[in-house]
């Protein structure tokens, strides 16, 4: 199990990736988008950094209900929806964290994203990296996989969704409107949580 420390040490890593690699999500979004994905993105981890710093969590969940909260506060389109997504793993993880509680927390989360972005798997978006790691989550658990083991896959799993965001049509989010310019670009949100779930992993 993950307890405290383990799933700070994972946010933090997931903070790091964004601060030192940010400029890939902003290029992929200036092809695709209107290119303030990764600005934005490094306004929500600098904030969850903050809030870190300033009310250090006593549990698994008190950490993802601080980026939660960071996400919640940044502007954009992502921003609320990664919040809602960090939400519900703060709603879902207790004390410690196990594979059967991460796929339970990935799955409730992918469920509120596809809800409130009215976007499927497909849609070239967040959703399509969400929604395989939640299922490599489930997978894992009921092989009763550890932590570790569980949160590999699901970083497998996020990487080959994001990577299936390449030669897609948006449908939903700003690369909807550049139609045929955003074919041949991952989408950054995707990319996001492959970086997210690599962090633990």
């Amino acid at each position: 199990m993950f307890g405290t420390a383990e799933t700070r040490a994972w946010i933090d890593t997931f903070i790091g990736a964004v601060r030192d690699r940010g400029d890939e999500l902003t290029e992929l979004d200036r092809r695709a988008g209107d290119g303030d994905y990764g600005t934005n993105l490094r306004s929500a981890v600098e904030r969850a950094a903050a809030n870190l710093a300033a009310d250090a969590p006593g549990t698994p969940g008190a950490v993802f209900g601080a980026v939660a909260n960071a996400f919640l506060h940044t502007g954009g389109t992502s921003g609320p929806l990664f919040g809602m997504w960090f939400r519900e793993f703060a709603k879902t993880v207790g004390a410690e964290v196990s594979s059967d509680v991460l796929a339970t927390a990935a799955d409730r989360a992918q469920a509120a994203v596809r809800r409130l972005g009215n976007a499927e798997v497909g849609h070239k978006t967040m959703v399509d990296a969400m929604v395989p790691a939640a299922t490599a989550l489930t997978a894992a658990a009921a092989r009763g996989d550890d932590v570790r083991v569980a949160l590999a896959a699901a970083a497998t799993a996020a990487h080959e969704g994001a990577a299936s965001t390449e030669d897609l049509l948006a449908k939903r989010g700003r690369a909807s409107y550049v139609g045929e310019h955003a074919r041949g670009v991952v989408d950054p949100g995707a990319l996001t949580v492959a970086w997210f779930f690599d962090a633990a992993a």
